[in-house]
């Protein structure tokens, strides 16, 4: 349910994506052989692939931080790692998610010029592309550590289990957050040797981010859900969206908090928690604002809101990377 964006009408050509942002770069510069295939990884459509990098990022910063003797190379390889992998793994996620929804794209009016339902690509093709993502994703997780990688195979069942939550569960939501915060517990154990505590307070607190950014993401196909039977959050919440999205951001900051306190207490420096500390609520913050924007009957303003998560998180980035080097 993440990673799009809206454009105005009329400045679509003919063979893009109705949701796909305005003037993006694969539109106006990919190959047409090309286009197709990175629609179905949403390259022209970035946002979710900072959703599922920054917790990775976050992991990897904050394990750095409270090893500071795993800090230098390593961590800038598994922050420029996770990057590219973020890329090819969303891709792949997302290859897969059109494939299993090919049957209900092509009966909403934002999602049947996809490629796969408007017949673009084969479903057989699209396999085929999502095979070579993730197989390059490989080559980059196997330059992690063994626990790393372990941890990295096992997110496969997530990827492959969320397209099909909207069926069976009101809180799609949750297995969404399950698979795209999976990076913060291996970026850290990338990073320290080992899977931590601290590391699965991350974990937590990114899957409740994810219920907060994607309920509001939900509320501009509510209509549409609610006509082809997808359930979501936002068909749950209702007129209480506000009330759970302010339980979200509230578990969000605390989550953290306790990761960076479970994380950096044994530095003993207390600078560095200070700043992590930060980091949490700056995030809080950021997401509050959000919450005195909402208009869940708005589709213009939850798109925006939604999108601006990136910032959120890249808060949260900023203030943990800045504790490696204090």
């Amino acid at each position: 349910m993440t990673g799009s964006d809206q454009r105005p009408e009329g400045e679509t050509p003919d063979d893009s994506v109705a949701d796909a942002y305005a003037l993006n770069w694969v539109d106006r510069y990919a190959p047409a052989q090309a286009k197709p295939y990175l629609r179905l990884s949403r390259v022209d459509r970035p946002i979710g692939t900072w959703l599922l990098l920054l917790p990775c990022w976050w992991g990897a910063a904050l394990g750095a931080a409270a090893f500071p003797e795993t800090a230098g190379w390593l961590t800038f390889w598994i922050f420029v790692g996770c990057g590219i992998g973020a890329v090819l793994m969303r891709g792949a996620g997302c290859t897969w998610n059109d494939i299993t929804d090919r049957d209900i794209d092509d009966k909403v009016a934002r999602t049947r010029s996809r490629p796969l339902p408007s017949g673009q690509v084969t479903g057989q093709q699209a396999a085929l592309w999502m095979g070579a993502q993730a197989a390059v994703a490989a080559l980059i997780l196997f330059t992690f550590n063994w626990t790393a990688i372990g941890l990295g195979l096992m997110s496969l069942g997530l990827v492959a289990i969320y397209p099909f939550a909207k069926r069976f569960t009101w809180w799609p939501q949750v297995f969404l957050g399950l698979a795209f915060n999976w990076g913060a517990i291996l970026a850290w154990t990338a990073q320290t040797g080992a899977l931590g505590v601290p590391a699965v307070f991350l974990y937590l607190a990114g899957i409740s981010w994810t219920l907060f950014y994607d309920t509001i993401y939900a509320h501009q196909d509510r209509e549409d859900d609610e006509l082809i039977g997808v359930k979501s959050t936002a068909r749950l919440f209702g007129d209480n969206t506000e009330a759970w999205l302010r339980g979200f951001l509230i578990a969000t900051v605390v989550l953290m908090s306790l990761s960076v306190i479970y994380a950096l207490s044994p530095v003993a420096d207390p600078l560095k928690m200070s700043l992590g500390l930060a980091g949490a609520w700056a995030m809080g913050a950021h997401m509050n604002w959000q919450l005195s924007k909402l208009d869940i009957d708005d589709a213009e303003t939850c798109l925006k809101l939604f999108r601006s998560n990136r910032d959120a998180g890249a808060l949260a980035a900023l203030f943990l990377a800045i504790t490696i080097f204090v």
